[in-house]
């Protein structure tokens, strides 16, 4: 069977120092599997990239098989929606892969807008289950769960024996990823009189960057900012460390923290969006309420002193995401996009 010939929207940024996001990781799998791709788009000025993502549909328009379309909650979502929108006009089959962990909310604030979107596609793929309950609650029929996916051998497995409090936090600053709060559990785990220090990877989205080192200054906290690192070096960073800390308000199912998993890292996790669809709790990581420093202190106090209880959770964490490697993953993908 003759593979089809996709276009894939989403924020292409990898190579202009942002976090690698779907089309990044996907686009090329796709290739490698034999289909023809064109991406879009990498353009940093917003309004430039949605002008490049509407005239690569068009361009490609009498080409095209299949467009797939990166879809988030905020801003993006209207990319996903105006892009849609010419592929039903130029009478082309487009499926949103959906990744905004706060797209709930966005379906009950604009509900036209999503109706048209996501009813209008071919499929509309989940990575999590938390977004095929959200998205069937209101009425979707038209779901497919496929996670995101790791490429495992690229995650050696260290099994730490005796955790100690080094802190790994890899997010990009934004206040929705709440940041703040992980200088807050530093600040309770050092007042508590352990000899704790906090590593923070990611770059800055809005003015949480500059609020942390002001803290961080302030407190005298030792707290590491790394800016942006490639995935090769977190991950060899992450050998210098002992617990992962995840302290988002708003999520979906985070690479990252999959990362963490495949990586030996015991993770302390707020327990909002799709994070307990992807932890479960006291078996393969520790989940908290979200804005409460002093569970997730006693969280990650109590990974300190139970290191069989930690060996346990680090060996069942690495089990679970050995599911999402593309290996596995792929086949999914292959046989939705050759329909």
């Amino acid at each position: 069977m003759e593979k089809k010939k996709l276009l894939y929207v989403g924020n292409k940024l990898k190579l202009k120092g942002h976090t690698a996001t779907a089309i990044d990781v996907l686009a090329p799998k796709f290739v490698e599997e034999g289909f023809e791709v064109v991406s879009v788009s990498d353009k940093q000025i917003k309004a430039q990239r949605m002008l490049d993502m509407l005239h690569t549909v068009w361009k490609h328009r009498k080409t095209t098989s299949l467009v797939l379309i990166d879809t988030y909650s905020t801003l993006n979502f209207y990319y996903a929606y105006t892009i849609a929108k010419l592929c039903r006009r130029l009478n082309i089959a487009y499926i949103p892969i959906l990744h905004g962990g706060n797209l709930p909310t966005r379906l009950q604030n604009s509900p036209k807008k999503s109706k048209a979107l996501f009813e209008g596609a071919s499929i509309n793929v989940a990575p999590s289950f938390y977004l095929m309950e959200a998205f069937k609650k209101q009425g979707f029929t038209n779901l497919l769960h496929i996670p995101n996916t790791l490429e495992i051998g690229n995650y050696p497995f260290l099994l730490r024996k005796n955790l100690r409090p080094k802190l790994l936090w890899v997010r990009s600053f934004a206040e929705i990823y709440n940041p703040l709060l992980a200088l807050d559990v530093l600040a309770l785990l050092r007042k508590n009189g352990y000899d704790a220090s906090l590593t923070m990877v990611g770059h800055a989205k809005d003015g949480s960057f500059d609020a942390c080192k002001t803290r961080a200054e302030a407190q005298n906290l030792p707290v590491t900012f790394t800016g942006m690192l490639t995935k090769e070096a977190w991950i060899a960073l992450a050998i210098q460390h002992d617990i992962f800390i995840n302290t988002t308000n708003f999520d979906n199912t985070p690479v990252s923290v999959m990362e963490a998993m495949a990586l030996g890292l015991p993770v302390v996790s707020t327990n909002v969006g799709g994070l307990p669809y992807l932890i479960e709790n006291e078996t393969d990581g520790l989940l908290v309420v979200p804005e409460d420093a002093v569970s997730f202190t006693a969280a990650i106090e109590r990974l300190l002193s139970s290191p069989q209880e930690s060996e346990a959770m680090a060996l069942a964490a690495r089990k679970k995401v050995e599911q999402f490697d593309w290996e596995v993953v792929k086949h999914q993908w292959i046989s939705l996009l050759s329909q």
